[in-house]
């Protein structure tokens, strides 16, 4: 099993849950985050005052899938998040070791 977890544009956040739903992927979590990579922020001017907004508004999600489902999954979310512009996001891929349900006692590819 791996464990997905891509940070995206926030705007993309639904059309990337349907094509993960799409493909047979039933359940995620998703957080609001904040952070930068290489675009380092931008400047605003709020009342006449410039600031700089260092960390952006993100988000995260995160989903547990079979070996077998990995790529296809990594690349609906390529091909779903992707704008072309600076701030896409990144994906990383965990191995898991074990996942139980906790409502049955599941263990393994049962309880995803």
């Amino acid at each position: 099993m791996k464990k997905i977890e891509a940070i995206i544009k926030p705007f993309k956040l639904d059309d990337v849950k349907d094509a993960l739903n799409k493909i047979g992927i039933q359940g995620m979590t998703v957080t609001e985050v904040k952070g930068f990579g290489r675009q380092k922020g931008h400047t605003e001017v709020y009342r006449g005052s410039e600031f700089v907004v260092e960390f952006l508004p993100k988000t995260k999600i995160e989903i547990v899938v079979s070996d077998k489902m990995a790529k296809k999954a990594i690349d609906t979310i390529i091909k779903t998040a992707r704008t072309g512009k600076i701030g896409d996001g990144k994906i990383f891929v965990y191995p898991i070791k074990d996942t139980i349900r906790i409502r049955t006692g599941e263990k393994g590819q049962k309880a995803i």
